[in-house]
C-alpha cells in the first residue's frame, strides 16, 4: 500500500530506510514534523503505522532495490538499517540486512542523484575488526564511503537506549545498568557510554539539515551533544 503526498517545491526531499526500528522511528517523527522536508519516502519490508500529508510508503524487498531507483531521486537517504545475529538467524543473514542492503541502498541512491547519505552503524565499526559484527558494520560504511554522494555522514553510537519492538534480552539488561555506570565512563571510555536512541535521530536530521559535504564520521561520544541533551 502506497500513500501519496504532491512533494513541495522547495523543500527538500528525503528517504527513510528502517523506519520501523527504534532509531528510525524517531526520524520518521523529526521528518514529518520538520517544515525544512516537503516529502519524506519511507521505503521497508513493511509499513509503519502513520498517516501525514508529506509521508509516501512503499512496500519492497529490500534485496531488490534496483526495481525501486526512482524513489532514491531526494536529496537525503538515512538509512537506519539494523538488525543482530540472533534476530536474523545466522551470521550470513545478519550480513545481509547489516551490509549488503545498506550499500546496496547507497549504489542505487547515488545513481539516483540522491545527494547526502545518512547511516548509523556502531562504536567500533571497521573493515579490519577481529569481531564480526564491528567488521561487517565497517565493511558497510566503506561501500558507502565510495559511492559519489555530496555528502556522507556516519554516526557510531554505542548501545542506543529505548523500548524497542523486538526483544533483545541481553541489551534489555545493558539499557538498565548503563545509565548508573555513565559517571564511571570518563575520557577515552567516554565512547562506551550508551546513547539516546533519540539523540542519534536528532543529530542524523540535524547533519543533513546542515548540508553537510564530504565524508563526515560521527562517534558516539558527540552525538549527545548533537542531539540536544
Amino acid at each position: 500500500m502506497t500513500d501519496t503526498a504532491a512533494p513541495s517545491a522547495g523543500l527538500a526531499s528525503a528517504l527513510l530506510l528502517g523506519a520501523t526500528g527504534l532509531v528510525g522511528g524517531h526520524v520518521l517523527d523529526l521528518l514529518l514534523g520538520d517544515p525544512a522536508y516537503g516529502r519524506v519516502v519511507v521505503l521497508g519490508r513493511r509499513a509503519v503505522d502513520r498517516q501525514h500529508p508529506k509521508l509516501q510508503q512503499h512496500v519492497a524487498d529490500l534485496g531488490r532495490l534496483d526495481e525501486h531507483a526512482a524513489l532514491f531521486a531526494v536529496d537525503d537517504v538515512f538509512c537506519c538499517l539494523g538488525t543482530t545475529i540472533r534476530a536474523a538467524g545466522s551470521q550470513d543473514a545478519f550480513r545481509r540486512v547489516d551490509h549488503d542492503y545498506v550499500v546496496g541502498s547507497a549504489r542505487v541512491a547515488a545513481a539516483a542523484g540522491a545527494r547526502r547519505y545518512l547511516l548509523v552503524t556502531a562504536a567500533g565499526a571497521s573493515p579490519t575488526s577481529r569481531f564480526f559484527y564491528s567488521r561487517v558494520k565497517g565493511d558497510a560504511e566503506a561501500g558507502v564511503r565510495a559511492q559519489p554522494f555530496e555528502g556522507i555522514v556516519i554516526l557510531r553510537p554505542s548501545l542506543i537506549l529505548g523500548p524497542r519492538e523486538d526483544r533483545r534480552p541481553s541489551e534489555a539488561l545493558f539499557q538498565r545498568v548503563a545509565p548508573a555506570v555513565a559517571w564511571m565512563l570518563v575520557g577515552p571510555l567516554r565512547r562506551a557510554r550508551a546513547v539516546d536512541a533519540r539523540n542519534v535521530a536528532r543529530a542524523m536530521v540535524r547533519l543533513a539539515k546542515e548540508r553537510t559535504r564530504g565524508i563526515r564520521v560521527v562517534e558516539s561520544e558527540e552525538i549527545p551533544g548533537m542531539g540536544g541533551a
